[in-house]
Protein backbone atom coordinates (compact mmCIF):
# COMPACT_ATOMS: atom_id res chain seq x y z
CA UNK A 1 0.00 0.00 0.00
CA UNK A 2 2.78 2.37 0.93
CA UNK A 3 4.64 1.54 -2.26
CA UNK A 4 1.52 2.30 -4.29
CA UNK A 5 1.14 5.66 -2.57
CA UNK A 6 4.76 6.55 -3.29
CA UNK A 7 4.31 5.51 -6.91
CA UNK A 8 1.17 7.61 -7.26
CA UNK A 9 2.87 10.64 -5.73
CA UNK A 10 5.74 10.36 -8.21
CA UNK A 11 3.56 9.70 -11.25
CA UNK A 12 0.86 12.31 -10.53
CA UNK A 13 3.05 15.40 -11.14
CA UNK A 14 4.33 13.84 -14.37
CA UNK A 15 0.76 13.18 -15.48
CA UNK A 16 -0.21 16.78 -14.78
CA UNK A 17 2.78 18.06 -16.77
CA UNK A 18 1.99 15.70 -19.65
CA UNK A 19 -1.65 16.80 -19.64
CA UNK A 20 -0.57 20.43 -19.60
CA UNK A 21 1.81 19.90 -22.48
CA UNK A 22 -0.90 18.10 -24.46
CA UNK A 23 -3.41 20.88 -23.76
CA UNK A 24 -0.84 23.50 -24.79
CA UNK A 25 -0.14 21.59 -28.00
CA UNK A 26 -3.83 21.35 -28.84
CA UNK A 27 -4.30 25.06 -28.13
CA UNK A 28 -1.31 25.93 -30.31
CA UNK A 29 -2.63 23.86 -33.22
CA UNK A 30 -6.11 25.33 -32.83
CA UNK A 31 -4.64 28.84 -32.73
CA UNK A 32 -2.64 28.20 -35.89
CA UNK A 33 -5.64 26.81 -37.75
CA UNK A 34 -7.93 29.65 -36.66
CA UNK A 35 -5.32 32.26 -37.57
CA UNK A 36 -4.65 30.71 -40.99
CA UNK A 37 -8.36 30.53 -41.81
CA UNK A 38 -8.90 34.13 -40.69
CA UNK A 39 -5.90 35.30 -42.72
CA UNK A 40 -7.15 33.69 -45.92
CA UNK A 41 -10.75 34.82 -45.47
CA UNK A 42 -9.94 38.40 -44.47
CA UNK A 43 -7.35 38.98 -47.20
CA UNK A 44 -9.75 37.55 -49.78
CA UNK A 45 -12.52 39.81 -48.50
CA UNK A 46 -10.19 42.80 -48.57
CA UNK A 47 -9.11 42.11 -52.15
CA UNK A 48 -12.71 41.82 -53.33
CA UNK A 49 -13.70 45.00 -51.52
CA UNK A 50 -10.78 46.92 -53.03
CA UNK A 51 -11.60 45.66 -56.53
CA UNK A 52 -8.25 43.92 -56.91
CA UNK A 53 -7.98 40.39 -58.18
CA UNK A 54 -4.66 39.37 -56.65
CA UNK A 55 -1.76 40.39 -54.43
CA UNK A 56 0.83 42.82 -55.68
CA UNK A 57 4.58 42.34 -55.07
CA UNK A 58 4.48 44.24 -51.77
CA UNK A 59 1.39 42.36 -50.58
CA UNK A 60 3.28 39.07 -50.79
CA UNK A 61 5.93 40.49 -48.44
CA UNK A 62 3.21 41.52 -46.02
CA UNK A 63 1.66 38.07 -46.35
CA UNK A 64 5.02 36.48 -45.48
CA UNK A 65 5.14 38.67 -42.38
CA UNK A 66 1.60 37.60 -41.54
CA UNK A 67 2.66 33.95 -41.71
CA UNK A 68 5.50 34.67 -39.27
CA UNK A 69 3.01 36.38 -36.97
CA UNK A 70 0.91 33.22 -37.13
CA UNK A 71 3.93 31.16 -36.05
CA UNK A 72 4.45 33.55 -33.15
CA UNK A 73 0.78 33.16 -32.18
CA UNK A 74 1.21 29.37 -32.03
CA UNK A 75 4.31 29.64 -29.85
CA UNK A 76 2.56 32.03 -27.46
CA UNK A 77 -0.52 29.82 -27.33
CA UNK A 78 1.76 26.90 -26.45
CA UNK A 79 2.96 28.83 -23.43
CA UNK A 80 5.89 30.70 -24.94
CA UNK A 81 8.36 28.13 -23.61
CA UNK A 82 10.46 28.17 -26.79
CA UNK A 83 11.44 31.75 -26.04
CA UNK A 84 14.30 32.26 -28.44
CA UNK A 85 12.31 30.80 -31.32
CA UNK A 86 9.62 33.35 -30.51
CA UNK A 87 12.11 36.22 -30.27
CA UNK A 88 13.77 35.20 -33.55
CA UNK A 89 10.51 34.92 -35.49
CA UNK A 90 9.19 38.22 -34.17
CA UNK A 91 12.50 39.99 -34.84
CA UNK A 92 12.42 38.87 -38.48
CA UNK A 93 8.78 39.97 -38.83
CA UNK A 94 9.61 43.40 -37.41
CA UNK A 95 12.75 43.73 -39.55
CA UNK A 96 10.70 43.04 -42.68
CA UNK A 97 8.32 45.86 -41.82
CA UNK A 98 8.92 48.71 -44.22
CA UNK A 99 10.16 46.52 -47.07
CA UNK A 100 6.64 46.08 -48.36
CA UNK A 101 6.12 49.84 -48.45
CA UNK A 102 9.38 50.39 -50.33
CA UNK A 103 8.51 47.69 -52.86
CA UNK A 104 5.02 49.13 -53.33
CA UNK A 105 6.40 52.60 -54.06
CA UNK A 106 9.16 51.42 -56.37
CA UNK A 107 6.84 49.17 -58.38
CA UNK A 108 4.01 51.68 -58.44
CA UNK A 109 1.65 49.20 -56.77
CA UNK A 110 0.87 51.10 -53.55
CA UNK A 111 -2.76 50.70 -52.55
CA UNK A 112 -5.16 51.33 -49.70
CA UNK A 113 -5.56 47.56 -49.32
CA UNK A 114 -1.80 47.06 -48.97
CA UNK A 115 -1.48 49.82 -46.39
CA UNK A 116 -4.38 48.43 -44.35
CA UNK A 117 -3.04 44.87 -44.61
CA UNK A 118 0.36 46.00 -43.32
CA UNK A 119 -1.21 47.97 -40.47
CA UNK A 120 -3.39 45.06 -39.32
CA UNK A 121 -0.44 42.66 -39.30
CA UNK A 122 1.58 45.13 -37.23
CA UNK A 123 -1.27 45.70 -34.79
CA UNK A 124 -1.90 42.00 -34.23
CA UNK A 125 1.81 41.30 -33.73
CA UNK A 126 2.00 44.00 -31.05
CA UNK A 127 -1.05 42.52 -29.32
CA UNK A 128 0.56 39.07 -29.32
CA UNK A 129 3.75 40.43 -27.80
CA UNK A 130 1.70 42.20 -25.13
CA UNK A 131 0.02 38.91 -24.24
CA UNK A 132 3.41 37.26 -23.79
CA UNK A 133 4.87 40.13 -21.76
CA UNK A 134 1.75 40.37 -19.59
CA UNK A 135 2.53 36.91 -18.24
CA UNK A 136 5.46 38.37 -16.34
CA UNK A 137 4.63 42.08 -15.91
CA UNK A 138 0.85 41.96 -15.51
CA UNK A 139 -2.30 42.51 -17.55
CA UNK A 140 -1.73 46.28 -17.73
CA UNK A 141 0.70 45.63 -20.61
CA UNK A 142 -2.29 44.65 -22.77
CA UNK A 143 -3.18 48.35 -22.89
CA UNK A 144 -0.43 48.78 -25.49
CA UNK A 145 -1.86 46.14 -27.82
CA UNK A 146 -5.50 47.04 -27.26
CA UNK A 147 -5.16 50.81 -27.66
CA UNK A 148 -5.38 50.77 -31.44
CA UNK A 149 -8.42 48.48 -31.35
CA UNK A 150 -10.07 50.76 -28.77
CA UNK A 151 -9.43 53.69 -31.11
CA UNK A 152 -11.11 51.81 -33.97
CA UNK A 153 -14.07 50.91 -31.75
CA UNK A 154 -14.43 54.55 -30.72
CA UNK A 155 -14.52 55.58 -34.39
CA UNK A 156 -17.75 53.61 -34.83
CA UNK A 157 -19.47 56.13 -32.58
CA UNK A 158 -17.31 59.10 -33.64
CA UNK A 159 -16.85 58.97 -37.45
CA UNK A 160 -14.46 61.94 -37.46
CA UNK A 161 -11.83 59.65 -35.90
CA UNK A 162 -11.61 57.78 -39.23
CA UNK A 163 -10.27 60.80 -41.13
CA UNK A 164 -6.71 60.51 -42.50
CA UNK A 165 -3.96 61.90 -40.29
CA UNK A 166 -1.16 64.24 -41.27
CA UNK A 167 2.32 62.70 -41.81
CA UNK A 168 4.27 62.40 -38.57
CA UNK A 169 7.73 61.02 -37.95
CA UNK A 170 6.96 61.00 -34.23
CA UNK A 171 3.98 58.71 -34.79
CA UNK A 172 6.10 56.30 -36.82
CA UNK A 173 8.87 56.37 -34.22
CA UNK A 174 6.50 55.65 -31.32
CA UNK A 175 4.96 52.76 -33.27
CA UNK A 176 8.39 51.29 -34.02
CA UNK A 177 9.49 51.66 -30.40
CA UNK A 178 6.56 49.53 -29.19
CA UNK A 179 7.76 46.51 -31.16
CA UNK A 180 11.40 46.90 -30.14
CA UNK A 181 10.62 47.36 -26.44
CA UNK A 182 8.20 44.42 -26.36
CA UNK A 183 10.70 42.10 -28.06
CA UNK A 184 13.32 43.14 -25.52
CA UNK A 185 10.81 42.46 -22.74
CA UNK A 186 10.00 39.03 -24.17
CA UNK A 187 13.68 38.11 -24.46
CA UNK A 188 14.38 38.82 -20.79
CA UNK A 189 17.84 40.23 -21.52
CA UNK A 190 17.42 42.99 -18.93
CA UNK A 191 16.60 42.85 -15.24
CA UNK A 192 12.90 42.93 -14.40
CA UNK A 193 13.09 46.50 -13.08
CA UNK A 194 14.66 47.80 -16.29
CA UNK A 195 12.18 45.88 -18.43
CA UNK A 196 9.29 47.28 -16.39
CA UNK A 197 10.56 50.83 -16.85
CA UNK A 198 11.00 50.37 -20.60
CA UNK A 199 7.49 49.01 -21.08
CA UNK A 200 5.99 51.79 -18.95
CA UNK A 201 7.85 54.36 -21.06
CA UNK A 202 6.62 52.71 -24.27
CA UNK A 203 3.03 52.80 -22.98
CA UNK A 204 3.41 56.44 -22.00
CA UNK A 205 4.71 57.34 -25.46
CA UNK A 206 1.81 55.50 -27.08
CA UNK A 207 -0.76 57.28 -24.91
CA UNK A 208 0.83 60.59 -25.85
CA UNK A 209 0.79 59.72 -29.57
CA UNK A 210 -2.83 58.58 -29.60
CA UNK A 211 -3.85 61.49 -27.41
CA UNK A 212 -2.19 64.05 -29.67
CA UNK A 213 -3.79 62.61 -32.80
CA UNK A 214 -7.21 62.37 -31.16
CA UNK A 215 -7.04 66.02 -30.06
CA UNK A 216 -5.98 67.04 -33.58
CA UNK A 217 -8.86 65.13 -35.18
CA UNK A 218 -11.32 66.53 -32.65
CA UNK A 219 -10.22 70.10 -33.37
CA UNK A 220 -10.42 69.83 -37.14
CA UNK A 221 -13.27 67.34 -37.59
CA UNK A 222 -12.37 66.43 -41.17
CA UNK A 223 -14.92 64.15 -42.83
CA UNK A 224 -13.54 60.82 -44.12
CA UNK A 225 -14.77 61.80 -47.59
CA UNK A 226 -12.53 64.90 -47.61
CA UNK A 227 -8.94 63.61 -47.44
CA UNK A 228 -7.77 66.64 -49.43
CA UNK A 229 -8.53 68.87 -46.47
CA UNK A 230 -5.88 67.06 -44.43
CA UNK A 231 -3.21 68.37 -46.79
CA UNK A 232 -4.63 71.90 -46.68
CA UNK A 233 -4.87 71.94 -42.88
CA UNK A 234 -1.38 70.49 -42.50
CA UNK A 235 0.15 73.11 -44.77
CA UNK A 236 -1.67 75.88 -42.90
CA UNK A 237 -1.08 74.80 -39.31
CA UNK A 238 2.42 73.34 -39.54
CA UNK A 239 4.23 76.37 -40.97
CA UNK A 240 6.47 78.77 -39.14
CA UNK A 241 5.64 82.50 -39.14
CA UNK A 242 8.08 83.20 -41.98
CA UNK A 243 6.64 80.49 -44.21
CA UNK A 244 9.20 77.75 -43.59
CA UNK A 245 7.58 74.36 -43.16
CA UNK A 246 7.90 73.01 -39.64
CA UNK A 247 9.89 69.76 -39.69
CA UNK A 248 9.38 68.79 -36.06
CA UNK A 249 7.32 65.98 -34.55
CA UNK A 250 4.17 66.92 -36.50
CA UNK A 251 5.50 66.16 -39.97
CA UNK A 252 7.73 63.55 -41.55
CA UNK A 253 11.07 64.81 -42.73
Amino acid sequence: MIKNEVLLRSVAPMSVLAAGAFASGVLAVATGLAYGLALVLLTGWGLRRSGRGAFGPADWITFARAVLVGCAAELIAAGGHQLWWLVGIVAVALAMDGFDGQVARRTGTASEFGARFDMEVDAFLILLLCIQVSRTLGLWVLAIGLMRYAFVAASWALPWLTAPLYPSMARKTVAAVQGVVLVVAVSGVFASGVTFALVVAALGALVWSFGRDTVWLARHRVAPSEPGRIVEITRTTLRRPHGAVWRGHNQAA
